[in-house]
């Protein structure tokens, strides 16, 4: 402490006000807010490897010559094991993302531009971050190759696999090793692999509202990078266990990525692409519970711990990619790679301690998400069954209104008779209030009025378990339309957002064609059948 006190000192003229230690994630190094008698103040670092703080100042430094957002580099000890850097402000990305991952991955539009911003911005960070850079600044190692596969895939290996007493053949899952380490190292790539790129590491600079809700970002905490393959990062920032993001919401990011890259480079195919994205979010997938293991099951840190449920189910949607289900948000995959380690990876993700607490959809036959356990199972005393005429005509239509009870339930068109009407006038009223009274539940501020008073997200939890009952039973049985109506009072707040909330539920749970009516305001959507 008294060496980063006397480098403020040489840096400014004087000793800091205030001192402030920051808390610490997975690093080693300790980050301190030194504030001057103004009220300035600036970050200082101290490090236990000079090479890594090396390899950071070196990449700050290289990344302002190139105008990308970094912190500038304000002072550096002659041994480079403390430095002083830009103050960007307490908000991350991450932490301004709360709101949508509370919400269960529910992401409102403020929030979704918020992350197209961040992934846009990747390209030129790999790209124009790589120009000029010397390579050998980078540390551990300047390029991203089998060894480097190799080792984070044996962390994986001892620090969580051997962890679990999951029974395994070493040289079997040794040799689908190598070959996925050649996989991944298979395209030459001179752009700059950032490879902790997520939520955590970008940060907000304060704007007029504090930084939660805009500003510019900023970019931290890439002293690992070095060259290596564009996929990486992709894969580091989208399948971030503790995101919660949607299938759908990654595509969405994936194509803002893909139509920037091509800003930057000659992009491959957009098959070629996806495949190898889907090896890279394997690797980052193991990659990552290596270092959950090596900080949670050996140095008991609580938080990591706490990842590693999440991180289970990251790998089990990987593994449904590969087996051709295409649940990953990614792309289908023609023939399943690396059969040992799938199946080792397989048995990994049915331990009990990893088992999921509520009942897991599966994915039929038909590729429609339903129960394991079909509940109308015949017993053989009830003789042969009778079929309605309406059995096996498929596939499943679903509207979704809202409305104004003054004007009336929304007319069936189908003649099956209306399906659910739900009454949202129970809930608290946004309408009631000055601020929103000329905007809808598709506007933000509505939105955030309903979600944190919280009345709205415990009447649809009953919503969801009532529609995707009627659902999986209507997509068994081939039936081709079912509808549902939200109404309040002037059908412009509490059932516009409930309507619209379980439409995008029902869409992105079952992929089925939805209709959306939002009937006074005069709004209508499609969302398109993904089964198709």
């Amino acid at each position: 402490m008294h060496e980063l006190k006397q480098l403020y000192k040489r840096w400014c003229g004087e000793e800091p006000a205030a001192i402030e230690q920051l808390a610490g994630a997975g690093s080693n190094r300790l980050y301190y807010r030194l504030t001057n008698p103004q009220g300035e103040s600036v970050i200082g670092v101290v490090g236990t490897s000079r090479d890594e703080n090396h390899a950071f100042i070196y990449l700050a430094q290289h990344f302002t010559q190139r105008q990308l957002p970094v912190p500038e580099i304000l002072a550096v000890d002659d041994d480079e094991m403390r430095y002083l850097q830009t103050d960007l402000g307490p908000v991350s990305l991450f932490d301004a993302l709360k709101g949508g991952r509370d919400a269960g991955g529910r992401y409102n539009q403020q929030e979704k531009q918020l992350l197209i911003r961040t992934i846009r911005e990747l390209p030129n960070i790999q790209f124009r971050g790589a120009r000029g850079l010397d390579w050998k600044n980078c540390y551990p190692q300047p390029e991203f190759d089998v060894d480097n596969v190799l080792f984070d895939l044996n962390y994986f290996k001892y620090c969580f696999l051997k962890a679990t007493d999951l029974d395994f053949h070493e040289m079997k899952l040794e040799a689908n090793f190598r070959l996925l380490a050649k996989d991944l190292t298979s395209e030459q790539m001179d752009c700059f692999l950032y490879r902790d790129f997520q939520a955590r590491n970008v940060m907000l600079k304060a704007s007029p509202d504090g930084g939660k809700t805009g500003g510019d970002l900023f970019f931290i905490d890439f002293q690992g990078g070095r060259k290596g393959p564009l996929y990486y990062d992709l894969a580091s920032f989208l399948w971030q266990a503790s995101a919660k993001y949607s299938h759908r919401l990654r595509r969405e990011l994936i194509k803002e990525y893909y139509d920037e890259l091509k800003k930057y480079t000659e992009v491959p195919p957009v098959h070629h692409f996806a495949n190898q994205l889907a090896l890279f979010v394997l690797f980052r997938t193991l990659q990552v519970l290596g270092a959950y293991g090596f900080r949670g099951y050996f140095e008991h840190k609580q938080h990591f711990v706490d990842s590693i449920p999440p991180a289970i189910q990251n790998l089990r949607e990987v593994l449904d990619f590969f087996r051709g289900n295409g649940e990953a948000g990614i792309s289908e995959n023609e023939n399943m790679p690396y059969p040992y380690l799938m199946d080792v990876l397989q048995r990994l993700t049915e331990l009990p301690q990893f088992a999921p607490k509520p009942q897991q959809p599966v994915v039929r036959s038909d590729g429609y998400k339903t129960v394991e356990k079909d509940i109308y199972e015949a017993h053989p005393q009830d003789g042969p069954a009778t079929f309605s005429k309406y059995d096996g005509k498929g596939p499943l239509v679903v509207r979704v209104f809202s409305f104004s009870y003054h004007k009336g339930i929304p007319a069936d068109e189908s003649g099956n008779g209306g399906g659910y009407v739900f009454d949202c006038r129970s809930t608290h009223n946004p309408g009631r209030y000055e601020p929103y009274k000329k905007i809808t539940g598709l506007d933000e501020p509505v939105i955030r009025f309903l979600e944190d008073d919280g009345e709205i997200l415990t009447f649809l939890e009953s919503v969801y378990q009532l529609a995707d009952h009627h659902v999986e039973r209507y997509i068994q049985r081939g039936f081709t339309s079912l509808m549902f109506s939200f109404g309040c009072t002037g059908g412009q707040h509490r059932s516009v957002y409930c309507a619209q909330h379980l439409a995008e539920h029902i869409h992105e749970k079952y992929g089925v064609e939805v209709h959306i009516c939002h009937r006074e305001q005069g709004i209508t959507q499609v969302l398109k059948n993904t089964k198709v």
